[in-house]
């Protein structure tokens, strides 16, 4: 074991050419526009190019359509059990992305039977939820958002509805309550474990998250009720609390803010882009487009660390070698020129990699339940408010400081206030 706690690497990690060469993953540059960087990295590199993450590790970020399929099609070449990297012996035990790529007994680092048995329980628990009655619940969630800033004439969105509405609406599905410290707590701590700010401590982060989560397990055991986390306990596969506990931890890391900036995202591209703002209010048609182009185009999820070599192999014109480490380039993958060499996606076609792809993808029916969370946000607030209007000039809207979630920091609206 390496003082990491994490197993040692079979053997030292060869020099390796292409990383001399290699591009670090920060900057406010890449942060604020990473579309560009994407582009030079590809006229550079091609569609695997070397990178450098936090501390200077190499890693491989898998740029093309096509490359991304092919890692996500076949596990037995790109496998997700993070004990195989090769420099876990540099890896030092406060590194900023350990909650990202640290081994836990969770479904995102199984394989095989394993992967399918505990895909299966979370499929199951989440085809459970009703889909009527989750949007339902999110309107309600929505209106009452709403109504705390409605009379105000403005609102910043991303912090007081974006984020906290799918926040709300995922705990609830799985058996917490709606509000209290608890759930702010847990919500503040999943936050920090994705998208640290500075000063902000993801692993201490990560681990507060396991403990409340190994309570609502705890309690959900001796007074099981209609939730996702009844149904993983009940489920006749009999994970463990353990497993439970890891495995909601990737359902509500998943559901929270990725569909958080979806949201936001969504609700900037319908502000600014004129295609969209003559039917905005009320345009059903427009919304589920902006919807559909935002994961296209500004995916919540713009890269996902990660994959790794079981062998030496061949990849985009690149020798990865046994227990490289590759990041998955979804958002650089989305706008590939390969696929659209006219350079205009169309809204439309689904194709997207925005939930991966293969069998380590969000299970169904989580981008589904993900899209009626969405989806109902955005209508509701237009509904609500149909005169909304950005209240500053588009260019002063920031990115969060992340290479991992494309979002806002924040999304200031005017709107005429409504008195109740």
């Amino acid at each position: 074991m390496t003082a990491s706690g994490h197993p040692a690497p079979h053997g030292a990690p060869s020099a390796c050419p292409a990383h001399q060469e290699a591009v670090r993953l920060t900057g406010l540059e890449y942060q604020q526009s990473p579309s560009q960087l994407y582009r030079s990295l590809r006229r550079e590199h091609g569609p695997v190019a070397p990178v450098l993450l936090e501390g200077d590790i190499p890693a491989w970020l898998v740029l093309g359509y096509s490359e991304v399929t092919y890692v996500t099609q076949h596990d037995e070449l790109f496998a997700r059990d993070s004990r195989r990297w090769n420099q876990w012996g540099g890896i030092p035990q406060d590194w900023p992305l350990l909650p990202f790529v640290g081994y836990q007994p969770s479904l995102l680092f199984t394989e095989g039977d394993e992967h399918r048995r505990r895909a299966g329980v979370i499929t199951q628990a989440l085809e459970g939820v009703d889909q009527f009655e989750l949007a339902l619940n999110c309107r309600l969630i929505a209106d009452e958002l709403i109504a705390r800033f409605a009379g105000s004439g403005d609102a910043e969105l991303m912090s007081g509805y974006a984020h906290a509405l799918p926040m709300r609406a995922v705990v609830q599905m799985c058996g917490m309550p709606a509000s209290g410290t608890d759930t702010r707590q847990l919500v503040d701590d999943l936050r920090i474990s994705l998208d640290a700010a500075e000063g902000d401590d993801p692993v201490a982060a990560y681990g507060r998250v396991g403990e409340r989560l190994r309570q609502l397990v705890h309690d959900k055991r001796a007074a099981p009720g209609p939730d996702v986390t009844s149904r993983m306990l009940a489920h006749p596969a009999g994970l463990t609390d353990e497993e439970i506990v890891q495995d909601l931890i990737s359902v509500i890391a998943a559901a929270q803010q990725p569909t958080g900036n979806w949201i936001g995202n969504t609700l900037r591209l319908l502000l600014t882009d004129e295609r969209f703002a003559v039917n905005v209010s009320g345009g059903r048609l427009s919304v589920g487009e902006a919807l559909n182009e935002v994961l296209w185009l500004d995916t919540p999820t713009q890269n996902f660390i990660g994959r790794w070599a079981t062998g030496d192999v061949q990849l985009g014109g690149r020798q990865i070698r046994a227990g490289d480490c590759l990041v998955l380039g979804l958002a650089a993958a989305n706008s590939d020129p390969q696929i659209w060499p006219e350079g205009q996606v169309a809204a439309e076609n689904a194709a997207h990699l925005s939930f991966s792809n293969g069998e380590h993808r969000c299970p169904y029916p989580a981008p589904l339940l993900a899209d009626i969370m969405a989806r109902t946000a955005v209508e509701t607030l237009l509904d609500r408010l149909p005169d909304l209007v950005l209240a500053v000039d588009p260019k002063e809207l920031t990115w969060r400081p992340s290479i991992w979630m494309r979002g806002l920091t924040e999304l200031p609206v005017h709107f005429t206030p409504v008195v109740r």
